[in-house]
């Protein structure tokens, strides 16, 4: 099994060699002249909060630095891009406890192909990328200065990774009003599509094994003219436990997501087999992988369009049947500055342990 998967994706990566070295070797126009830094853009996102709460039976009140990411980006022709994030975090254990950490969390180049039958912009980026699903997901929950979304939180799958990712748009655009009043991000008038290859362990660890992980996404705008804002998306992940033994991991979701300029709703359900990570497996019995499920619904309802909205989220995760975690969030955005906002947030998580963990919090995230 190791061999095979290893031997596909060598054929991967020798396919992706071949199909952009032919659109390289095609370009003559002075519009594919490449010139450095001439569209150089520097970008930030910062989330600070003041954060009180009870976490493992212990009570707490700071303020912090959530998370810190200062973004380079440039295009030097019409294929050509390529982009830095720098990610800002506190490390919280070891000799730098309480030190402000900087490390690379985007990394990568993009090549632009041209529109190919139904695929629109279609695109590959190579080196530490972001990986399809938790990148599509947080295009539709704005939420992120709150927290990680459901299988991030649940620590089943990973933002970014070391591989290599395809994207496209499905059919052309979605008319102009509905990108200018509800959602400009993944503007696929059917839908849109992403598929990669990766080391498997996300971009804060190493890979510990020779496997590579497949992560994909399917996503279908079944009805552009009707129903603009409502999409159906599968998720799949497939590959190895990111530990020496290697134990299976693979994972299949269903996401439906209604978005309108008042209400944004989505549901997810999914099932799976251990996780990237390899804490889900019974050491005991061979690193035999655990069967888990879990669902998440979200809503966001804007009180004041483009200035005041109320949103709640209700997570839920199964561990070889047995309810092991769930988590409700609830809270109130302000935004200003375009995409910056204030937020008023509670955080309520139960184990299956019945430890129970939560909080109150303000947060700002501020876009510059």
């Amino acid at each position: 099994m190791n061999n095979l998967f290893s031997t596909k994706s060598l054929s991967c990566l020798i396919s992706l060699f071949i199909l952009i070295s032919t659109n390289l070797s095609a370009q003559s126009s002075s519009e594919d002249k490449i010139e450095f830094f001439n569209e150089l853009k520097i970008s930030a996102q910062w989330f600070l909060a003041y954060d009180s709460g009870v976490e493992e039976g212990n009570s707490y009140n700071d303020f912090r630095l959530k998370r810190g990411y200062i973004t380079l980006t440039n295009k030097f022709n019409k294929r050509i891009s390529a982009r830095i994030t720098q990610d800002v975090s506190v490390d919280k254990e070891g000799d730098g406890e309480g030190d402000i950490e900087l490390r690379l969390k985007y990394g990568f180049i993009r090549y632009i192909f041209d529109d190919l039958a139904f695929f629109t912009q279609p695109t590959i980026g190579f080196g530490l990328v972001h990986r399809p699903w938790i990148d599509f997901e947080q295009k539709i929950n704005p939420y992120r200065v709150q927290g990680t979304m459901f299988l991030e939180r649940i620590e089943l799958l990973s933002s970014a990774d070391y591989g290599a990712v395809f994207e496209s748009l499905i059919g052309g655009y979605i008319d102009d009003d509905y990108r200018n009043t509800v959602n400009p991000k993944m503007p696929g008038k059917y839908g849109s599509i992403g598929f990669g290859i990766f080391n498997g362990g996300g971009y804060h660890a190493i890979e510990k094994n020779q496997n590579k992980m497949l992560e994909g996404r399917l996503t279908l705008r079944p009805l552009p003219e009707i129903i603009p804002g409502f999409q159906l998306t599968y998720i799949f992940a497939l590959g190895k436990g990111n530990i020496p033994e290697s134990p299976d991991f693979n994972l299949h979701s269903a996401f439906l997501s209604y978005e309108t300029k008042i209400i944004t709703f989505t549901g997810q359900y999914f099932t799976a087999k251990g996780d990237e990570d390899a804490k889900f497996v019974d050491v005991d019995a061979g690193f035999k992988s655990l069967a888990n499920s879990g669902y998440s619904v979200f809503a966001d309802v804007k009180i004041i369009r483009k200035l005041l909205s109320i949103f709640g989220r209700y997570d839920r995760f199964n561990l070889e049947s047995k309810k092991n975690r769930e988590n409700f969030i609830a809270g109130m955005a302000y935004y200003f500055m375009k995409d910056s906002k204030l937020l008023l947030d509670y955080d309520y998580s139960k184990t299956l342990s019945k430890e129970k963990n939560s909080s109150v919090e303000f947060a700002i995230e501020f876009n510059f």
